[in-house]
């Protein structure tokens, strides 16, 4: 690799650093192909990356980002999963990190915020954005399904007693 591919690389690494909600740090050693090929697979799934980079430029991309902090978790073998949404790749890496021994979550960032690797846990347990937008949306609809609920109401209320009226002046 020369020069200009590392530069490159290096701000790959430093866009990654700055843009995603949260930053998985884990260690691979003796994941196959095709296991690293799932957990790629399942982080794009979940709107995610996955991405392995040599620890001296990942560290040189970190300097001066507001997770700076987490360049001490780059020691040996690492891969980087990452995400736009705080939740997603700390789920997959969860996720992954269970059915695979060979994966080990070493921490993270979210923001200027250092996990270790029960931060990421916790943070995987977090429902995602998407979960969160649904419970407001559907909190937001419930009072006004209730007000809409009961203006309709009293109308029934009134024509139910109006045809009990009529059905006995019948009689």
């Amino acid at each position: 690799m020369d020069r200009a591919q590392k530069e490159q690389l290096v701000d790959e690494l430093g866009q990654i650093f700055e843009s995603s909600g949260v930053v998985v740090v884990s260690h691979y050693v003796g994941l196959t192909v095709a296991e690293m090929q799932d957990l790629r697979a399942r982080a794009r799934a979940a709107g995610g990356a996955v991405r392995v980079a040599k620890n001296r430029l990942a560290k040189i991309a970190l300097d001066g980002k507001p997770c700076e902090s987490i360049a001490d978790l780059l020691t040996g073998m690492t891969v980087l999963t990452y995400s736009e949404d705080p939740v997603a790749a700390a789920r997959v890496a969860q996720d992954f990190a269970k059915e695979n021994q060979k994966f080990v979550i070493l921490g993270g960032a979210m923001g200027e915020n250092v996990l270790d690797a029960a931060g990421v846990e916790a943070v995987s347990k977090m429902p995602s954005r998407d979960e969160l937008i649904a419970t407001i949306a559907g909190m937001l609809g419930a009072p006004a399904s209730n007000i809409a609920g009961a203006i309709g109401a009293p109308a029934s209320n009134i024509a139910s007693i109006l045809s009990t009226i009529e059905d006995k002046a019948a009689a």
